[in-house]
C-alpha cells in the first residue's frame, strides 16, 4: 500500500515509517528540513518537502497515496492557537482529499482530559469539537469524515510515548529536575499519567492501519497510569537528585508550561484496541526505561 506519513521524522512517526517498510509498505514522508529527508531516505522512504503549513503539498500527498498517516503537529506551547490551528487545517485538508475514496485516514490524538476520576476508554468520545478546541477539534473533524467516505480512524497517544531518545514530556520533567537540583512530583504525587513504550506504539499503528474499522478509537496504552510521584523517583534515582513534593500553588512557578499537564491525572486503558488488534504491548514500562537509563543521555 502507499503510504503518506506527515511528522516521518518525528519521535512516533520515524518508528511508525520503520514498521510500515517492514511490512511491505511503499512509505512517503513529509518532511521540512534536508536532515529529515536525508533520515527517510536512508530508511528506505521516498520524501515529500513540506510542512503543515504546506496545503498543497499535504493535499497532494494524500490525493497520490492509498492511505494517509498524519502524526504531524507543531507542539508550539507557547503559541497554542497557532497550532491548534494548523492541525485542524491539516486534517481538513487531507479529509477533503480523500473524501469518497473509502482509503484509511490515522490521526494522531490523545488520552488527556477525556474523562475525569477514572480511565478513559475507546468509547469515550473526545469533548473537543471545532476550531478553538485543543488540537482544533481534529479527532472528531476526521471522524466526521466517516459519512463522506473516508476509512478514519482516531491514534489516541498516552501522554508519554517512553524511550531512549525521547524529547518529550519525560525528557522535559528530567530538565527540570536537573535544572532545579530536585525531582519534584505535583501534591502527594497520586495522579497518574498512562504510558506506552514507542516501538509498542508504532506497533499499534501499522496493525491500526491493517486492523482497525472505520470509525475506531484506538489506544496507545500499555500502562494504565503511572503515579507521577514514582515518576519523579526514578528520575531522581537516574540523576542521583533529591526527590520533594511541590505544593499546588508552587507547582506552575517550579515545572513552567508543563506543570499544568504534571498535576493532570490522565490515565487510560487500551482492552478493546487490543481486541480489535491482537496488540499486546511487548516493550519495558516507563518506570523500568527510566531505570534503564533511557533518558541518562538526553
Amino acid at each position: 500500500m502507499r503510504v503518506f506519513v506527515t511528522g516521518a521524522s518525528g519521535w512516533i512517526g520515524s518508528a511508525v515509517v520503520g514498521e510500515l517498510l517492514t511490512a511491505g509498505h511503499e512509505v512517503t514522508g513529509l518532511a521540512r528540513s534536508d536532515a529529515s529527508a536525508a533520515a527517510l531516505e536512508a530508511k528506505g522512504a521516498r520524501v515529500r518537502r513540506g510542512d503543515l503549513d504546506d496545503l498543497d503539498g499535504i493535499r497532494l500527498g494524500a490525493q497520490e497515496a492509498e492511505a494517509v498517516i498524519h502524526l504531524a503537529n507543531k507542539h508550539d506551547f507557547a503559541d497554542m492557537a497557532a497550532t491548534n490551528a494548523a492541525e485542524r487545517a491539516a486534517v481538513q485538508t487531507i479529509g477533503d482529499a480523500l473524501a469518497g475514496t473509502g482509503r484509511p485516514f490515522l490521526v494522531a490524538s490523545g488520552v488527556a482530559a477525556l474523562t475525569q476520576g477514572r480511565p478513559a476508554t475507546e468509547n469515550d468520545a473526545s469533548p473537543n469539537h471545532g476550531p478553538d478546541a485543543p488540537r482544533g477539534g481534529s479527532e472528531n473533524l476526521a471522524l466526521e469524515f466517516v459519512d463522506r467516505g473516508v476509512h478514519s480512524v482516531s491514534l489516541r497517544f498516552a501522554p508519554t510515548v517512553h524511550g531512549t531518545g525521547d524529547h518529550g514530556f519525560i525528557a522535559v520533567l528530567a530538565a527540570i529536575a536537573r535544572e532545579k537540583g530536585v525531582s519534584g512530583y505535583p501534591g502527594d504525587g497520586t495522579n497518574r499519567w498512562a504510558a506506552v513504550h514507542r516501538a509498542d506504539a508504532a506497533r499499534m499503528v501499522a496493525l491500526g492501519l491493517q486492523k482497525a474499522p472505520a470509525g475506531a478509537r484506538l489506544h496507545a496504552v500499555a500502562e494504565v497510569g503511572v503515579p507521577t510521584r514514582e515518576i519523579a523517583q526514578a528520575i531522581g534515582r537516574a540523576f542521583d537528585l533529591p526527590v520533594a513534593s511541590i505544593a499546588s500553588d508552587d507547582v506552575g512557578e517550579h515545572f513552567g508550561w508543563i506543570g499544568t499537564f504534571f498535576a493532570m491525572d490522565l490515565t487510560a486503558t487500551s482492552i478493546a484496541t487490543r481486541e480489535i488488534l491482537g496488540w499486546t504491548p511487548t516493550g519495558p514500562g516507563l518506570i523500568e526505561d527510566l531505570d534503564a537509563g533511557a533518558y541518562s543521555a538526553n
